[in-house]
């Protein structure tokens, strides 16, 4: 089952709910872009690959919804639809990128608003499917990393779930499960909104893979004690010096394994990654809604004082000198990252 997908017959994208993962597999069809973008923005879908492919078929849906009568008409549309979408979640570049690829589509000549709508849609399903190839690329670069018998820390979600399908840095452990090695995994509850222990957790179920769920903060623990052969994370945006926006913790995940001689790996298709920004200090961080952590309960009572106000940035930013090296569908590039990168960009 792939996290999203065109329903051809209602002409409505389908997604599975991760909002009730592990509870129940639910799922949710959307009719409109707007409702795309609130599931964005509510993370009913997550993960940069599946946000941005989500976002390209919210401009199939809009060209969908659009009455214009004309192609032009239909592209100003579009246009508008490409705004509302673009400011679903800041951080993750996949989303502007597939909005742009978007209306780069919408941008050719066309002799009627019906062909237009048929462009939309048959680029959004190859970026779907674009993504899949991708992914198993990603893993089995990735998975040559893995030696039998490893222990890893993983934190977040970058399974299936988080893209079309397969995954980045968990796809790599799935592959290097596949392949027969032995290996045990250290998944980070990620906390506010508990990704890895609802839902990589749940993956790693599905798949067989042994895993043990740990608080975030008990990580730097198994790393000095030396339990852990390698970390592995995604990542939402990577600037053109190697620098890695990724979901809240990573950077003191990265500081606990330097600190400790453990690589570090970031996984993520070469569509997250943004040339245009020269470091990760360029790269906006999403600031969520201070409920996430203030809602947290204990023995199901308020864990925080009435009257409590939080601060709840979503991601953070690894500095390039911490990560060991980038796994991506080209290959896995290593420092210095700021030649490597432009080269493989270039070739892309």
């Amino acid at each position: 089952m792939r996290t999203l997908e065109w329903d051809s017959t209602a002409k409505r994208l389908k997604m599975i709910d991760q909002r009730v993962l592990p509870s129940k597999l639910e799922l949710i069809s959307l009719d409109t872009y707007q409702s795309v973008s609130q599931s964005i923005k509510d993370m009913a879908v997550r993960g940069a690959p599946a946000i941005g492919v989500a976002a390209a078929f919210g401009m199939v849906l809009a060209a969908q919804q659009s009455q214009a009568g004309d192609v032009d008409s239909m592209r100003a549309d579009l246009n508008q639809a490409a705004e509302v979408l673009g400011a679903s979640r800041p951080t993750a570049v996949n989303l502007p990128w597939a909005l742009k690829r978007m209306l780069g589509v919408a941008g050719q000549t066309y002799s009627s608003t019906t062909k237009l709508r048929a462009a939309l849609l048959n680029e959004a399903q190859r970026m779907a499917d674009e993504d899949v190839a991708l992914n198993r690329s990603m893993a089995a670069y990735g998975a040559e990393l893995i030696n039998d018998g490893d222990t890893i820390i993983h934190h977040c979600n970058t399974g299936a779930l988080a893209t079309v399908d397969w995954g980045t840095a968990l796809g790599v452990i799935r592959m290097a499960h596949e392949q027969g090695k032995h290996i045990h995994v250290l998944v980070d509850e990620t906390r506010p909104r508990l990704q890895g222990a609802r839902l990589t957790a749940w993956e790693l179920s599905q798949y067989g893979i042994p895993y043990d769920i740990i608080s975030d903060n008990a990580a730097g623990y198994f790393l000095h004690t030396g339990q852990v052969n390698k970390v592995f994370y995604g990542g939402d945006r990577v600037a053109r010096n190697g620098d890695v926006a990724n979901k809240i913790g990573s950077y003191m995940l990265a500081l606990a394994a330097n600190a400790n001689n453990v690589p570090v790996y970031s996984v993520v298709p070469t569509s997250t990654i943004d040339m245009e920004l020269a470091s990760g200090d360029e790269i906006p961080i999403e600031e969520r809604d201070q409920d996430e952590v203030l809602n947290i309960q204990f023995r199901n009572q308020p864990a925080t004082p009435k009257g409590a106000s939080a601060r709840n940035p979503a991601f953070d930013v690894t500095p390039h000198e911490l990560i060991s090296g980038i796994v991506t569908e080209k290959g896995v590039i290593y420092p210095p990252f700021e030649i490597h990168l432009a080269k493989i960009m270039q070739e892309s």
